[in-house]
């Protein structure tokens, strides 16, 4: 499976410490080449290619619906916007913490989850180590920035307390 994921779910991926383990999964994760360009290029850019991150190319076509979405949704940046138009033209699912992204790609039938689901991902292929996983969730969690559901937060933080214990 294919993961086109907005800079966001990148950031508190990076915040959590978790960034490598997530190109351990087996999936291959994308950004659009404009959300590359405007967001990410430079040194971080380059240590996410070489763990694994694609930069692809939006057709004229996916062009076109970016900047109708943006026409739809004014508070939708630019590579936002691209990230969801490739997501709809390849057939991929869309990470984002959005939530303006998230109602959209609904609307466009895209699927999408968030940082969250993708810790479950981690958590259920046993990668990188519950501890870490629990580690690094909470680090995320305490961040300043942080705009994750505090209760869905506590409820895997819990269960891997109880999992950690057990051993």
């Amino acid at each position: 499976m294919i993961l086109v994921s907005d800079t966001s779910v990148l950031i508190d991926l990076d915040r959590g410490g978790l960034l490598e383990a997530v190109f351990v999964l087996p999936h291959a994760f994308a950004v659009p080449d404009v959300l590359y360009d405007r967001e990410l290029k430079g040194e971080w850019g380059e240590q996410l290619r070489r763990l694994g991150l694609r930069v692809e190319d939006v057709s004229e076509a996916g062009v076109g619906k970016a900047l109708g979405y943006r026409q739809q949704r004014a508070s939708l940046s630019v590579p936002d916007s691209f990230a969801l138009a490739l997501a709809k033209e390849r057939a991929w699912l869309l990470l984002t913490g959005d939530n303006a992204l998230r109602e959209l790609a609904a609307s466009e039938n895209v699927e999408c989850h968030g940082v969250l689901w993708l810790l479950d991902k981690l958590e259920e292929a046993g990668t990188p180590g519950l501890q870490l996983l629990h580690d690094g969730l909470s680090k995320l969690a305490a961040h300043p920035r942080c705009r994750l559901t505090a209760r869905e937060i506590t409820i895997r933080l819990e269960r891997h307390k109880v999992t950690i214990e057990q051993r």
